[in-house]
């Protein structure tokens, strides 16, 4: 079950911009952006404790599991690795 983030959707509610999320909780524009579009593998602890800080939400509210596979999960089934 993959993990689904909804940082697009807190950054609306927030009126909040990616960049202006970047620069307050100084972490790079490219890092927030592929945490956003779903392609990270990991988030630290801290990194997840500073966005919330800044959105002023709980980790829950960026994150969810679904039952949708991700697109890494059909490459390897259909491959078969």
């Amino acid at each position: 079950m993959p993990v689904a983030v909804s940082l697009d959707d807190m950054l609306y509610k927030r009126r909040m911009t990616l960049t202006e999320l970047s620069e307050a909780v100084d972490i790079t524009l490219a890092n927030l952006s592929i945490l956003k579009t779903g392609k990270a593998k990991a988030i630290r602890f801290t990194t997840l404790e500073a966005i919330c800080r800044v959105l002023e939400c709980q980790p829950g509210d960026l994150l969810r599991v679904t039952d949708e596979p991700s697109d890494e999960t059909f490459a390897t089934t259909e491959t078969g690795k």
